[in-house]
């Protein structure tokens, strides 16, 4: 399966320099900045992300994205600031037109900065927490223990009759012909081809079988790390919405998704391409 523009990335996470305060500082003083504002926003200018000289950037945590041939890149949250001809875009808007290092790089910048918005306190103590190592860690003011970004694993999947159908489902939110996979969050203690049959049950009423792993996809809203899978069920299978989490489920022909009955979702997403790969089987 080929990947969505965001599993592509190209740079160097460089985790040696990232360790060095030294190293770190040298990088800052040559780096291009990418700044990230509260609502997962950067600048672009056309399909290209705009990044600032180090003197240029805001004051914030700078956030070590890594690096591309020897050219440093940081990340900054901060509020955007004006640049004639550039425009505010969400990483959900325009994460598939981007190159794949841009596409790495905004999606590593937004992961990290939604992080560190959120966890500003040790979750152990109470205390102010404080970012260093680059941004990837960050430090108790108190009793001195390290804390580091957490990843929320999701499973996603596209449910099949092993023909021509297949399950999608849409959320009451979406706009409306929307339907997209399922999906829904790893539990302790399962395993995520477990957590496809538990959820795909718990929303449809369906039983799979034949989970088969497909690819990955990190989804910085906040912090999920999708992974994608293909499933089958019993072609007089009947969807339905059981727990509430859906508005609706049913079943969709290709030629059905070919022709716009059902609002397909973003490019960017893994569900998206879990689609398309299947429409071209």
């Amino acid at each position: 399966m080929s990947l969505p523009a965001l599993s592509r990335a190209t740079v160097d996470r460089d985790a040696a320099t990232r360790d060095s305060p030294e190293l770190l500082e040298k990088a800052w003083q040559a780096s291009r900045v990418l700044v990230v504002d509260d609502q997962s926003r950067a600048l672009l200018d056309g399909t290209d992300l705009v990044f600032l000289s180090a003197d240029a950037a805001p004051e914030g945590d700078r956030l070590y994205l890594g690096a591309e041939s020897g050219q440093p890149y940081f990340a900054v949250r901060a509020a955007l600031p004006r640049k004639l001809g550039a425009q505010p875009r969400s990483l959900r808007d325009v994460g598939a037109l981007l190159s794949d290092r841009d596409a790495g790089l905004l999606v590593h910048a937004v992961g990290l900065a939604n992080w560190h918005a959120t966890h500003p306190r040790c979750p152990r103590c109470g205390a102010p927490t404080t970012a260093i190592r680059g941004g990837s860690v960050r430090l108790c003011t108190e009793d001195g223990s390290e804390h580091f970004p957490r990843t929320d694993p999701a499973m996603i999947v596209l449910v099949t009759d092993g023909a021509d159908r297949c399950v999608l489902g849409r959320q009451a939110i979406w706009p409306v012909g929307r339907y997209s996979t399922l999906a829904g969050f790893v539990e302790p203690g399962e395993s995520a081809e477990q957590a496809v049959v538990r959820e795909v049950w718990e929303e449809t009423g369906i039983v799979v079988t034949n989970v088969a792993y497909e690819a990955s996809q990190p989804w910085p809203f906040p912090a999920s790390l999708m992974l994608g899978f293909r499933a089958t069920c019993a072609s007089d299978a009947v969807p339905v919405a059981t727990d509430g989490e859906l508005e609706d489920a049913r079943w969709f022909t290709k030629d059905e998704l070919r022709d716009g009955t059902a609002m397909l979702p973003t490019p960017v997403s893994i569900a998206y391409k879990l689609i398309m790969e299947w429409l071209q089987d």
